[in-house]
């Protein structure tokens, strides 16, 4: 697992690489809500996330919430087959 963040300016692009998984839950969290600090936008790239379950589901959730109450900007602008799936399956293309 791996999120690379680029800082560009106001805009923050994580790229997740790897799962997204109750296994290393605590780790993306850490490295997810980093990617918050000193933007007012974050775009997330799940295009390279390999296996995803209902804890990645709830990571995409926490950072949503977290940057809407910190009124900054939130967009998932790629998604892999695995996180399509699992957000297709608990409905959530909404929401998310």
């Amino acid at each position: 697992m791996m999120v690379n963040i680029d800082r560009n300016r106001s805009t923050h692009r994580l790229k997740v690489e790897g799962e997204m998984t109750i296994v290393n839950a605590i780790e993306m969290k850490n490295a997810l809500l980093d990617g918050l600090k000193d933007c007012s936008e974050v775009e997330v790239d799940l295009s390279n996330v390999s296996d995803f379950d209902t804890a990645g589901l709830q990571l995409l959730l926490l950072l949503k919430l977290t940057a809407q109450k910190l009124k900054k900007g939130f967009r998932i602008v790629a998604q892999s087959e695995s996180t399509m799936r699992a957000i297709k399956l608990f409905q959530m293309e909404e929401e998310l």
